[in-house]
């Protein structure tokens, strides 16, 4: 096993076209096929759900049990509610965000007839010179912003002669901007630097002619930000996954933009605590940046999977992002960090490789593992 280069331009290259691709939840088709040309230009195995998830298989030379890293293709959105009287759309988010950093997004609207229109979100009150001090005293909430389509327009039965109807898409333009320090700014870097980093990681391994000794998954899924990401897609051989996000940056917390970050807990519990330190070992191991962090307010796919009963370890790994769902940021950097602990993950065993390839009784010995409870009987010696 070793450090195997990170083809950056393809990342840095990939990365762009993704934030330029609009994937808000429930209209992700345009990036999914985006992606999965790139898995099979990379020759890797594919495969499509009934639900349009990606499953991309390179395979090892064990090929079961198995393994699999898993990113989200969708991001946060909004959809129409409302054609309004005075000619603009009422709209609902798609996803966890706050109508505070979507005001004054520019937006593209997708019809059903494949027609598209420009707008911007703004605030009900977005004149200073109609509203005067009212413009900072209103509050603030999807109920209070509204988007103004780029078309002559001043009624309903005007947006409606446009084809745009309640129900349509609106994503939130990314904007992608890199500046000459590293740094990426832009909308839905969640999850979309997470699938070039993603990519970059498999790319290394294919280029180098290295064989993983275990068969390895990539899971793209489109319904991450509401939830149920990767509830399927994933058969039962997989014993351990790795669900690459992004990590919070922000006062109180660990992550870095320009490092790899290892999650060890989130709003639904821990992490696997072998796994997550196995990740840590590597890093440290092979001279990673890395940051443990624990997130509050934070799910992934690794939630959706284990909520759905499937049984397998879950880490995560995420790179950093500032203002997370909001105006995002990360670095260069981060991106190829977390690219680096994924390609080096995958060319080792799994964490409990002789435990997970047997075929178990309900009376069969526990695996030996890094860290064992204290027997009962010792604890009450020390007590005493």
């Amino acid at each position: 096993m070793r450090k195997l280069p990170i083809d950056m331009e393809y990342v840095q290259d990939v990365l762009i076209h993704l934030l330029r691709t609009p994937s808000p939840t429930g209209r992700t088709d345009e990036v999914v096929q985006y992606v999965g040309e790139l898995l099979m230009d990379l020759g890797m195995d594919l495969t499509v759900t009934r639900r349009g998830l990606l499953n991309a298989t390179l395979p090892g030379r064990r090929t079961r049990p198995d393994r699999a890293i898993v990113v989200h293709a969708d991001t946060i959105g909004c959809m129409v509610t409302r054609l309004k009287d005075n000619g603009r759309l009422e709209v609902t988010q798609l996803g966890t965000h706050s109508a505070r950093f979507a005001e004054g997004a520019h937006v593209t609207i997708f019809t059903d007839a494949d027609k598209t229109y420009t707008g911007t979100i703004l605030p009900l009150k977005s004149s200073g010179h109609q509203y005067g001090d009212e413009v900072d005293t209103q509050g603030v909430g999807w109920p209070l912003v509204e988007v103004r389509v780029d078309e002559p327009i001043d009624d309903a039965l005007s947006l409606m002669a446009l084809g745009i109807q309640v129900g349509d898409f609106v994503a939130l333009d990314a904007n992608p901007t890199l500046t000459p320090s590293g740094f990426v700014k832009s909308r839905h870097l969640d999850d979309k630097a997470g699938i070039a980093a993603a990519l970059g990681a498999f790319k290394s391994l294919i280029d180098a002619k290295v064989a993983p000794l275990v068969s390895a998954h990539l899971l793209v899924t489109i319904a991450e930000e509401v939830g149920h990401g990767a509830t399927h897609g994933l058969d039962t051989d997989v014993s351990e996954m790795i669900a690459v996000d992004n990590a919070v940056v922000a006062p109180g917390q660990q992550s870095r933009e320009e490092c790899a970050n290892i999650a060890m807990l989130d709003s639904t519990g821990p992490f696997d605590y072998h796994f997550s330190r196995r990740l840590i070992a590597l890093c440290e191991e092979h001279g990673v940046p890395h940051r443990r962090d624990t997130f509050r307010f934070y799910r992934s796919d690794a939630a959706s999977a284990v909520e759905a009963g499937l049984e397998m370890r879950t880490a995560l790994v995420g790179f950093g992002v500032d203002s997370s769902h909001g105006h995002e940021r990360t670095h260069l950097d981060g991106i190829k960090h977390v690219a680096e602990l994924l390609s080096l993950y995958l060319q080792t065993d799994l964490t409990f490789p002789d435990w997970d390839a047997t075929e178990r009784g309900p009376l069969e010995e526990f695996p030996s593992r890094s860290v064992q409870p204290t027997p009962l009987e010792d604890r009450r010696r020390a007590d005493d």
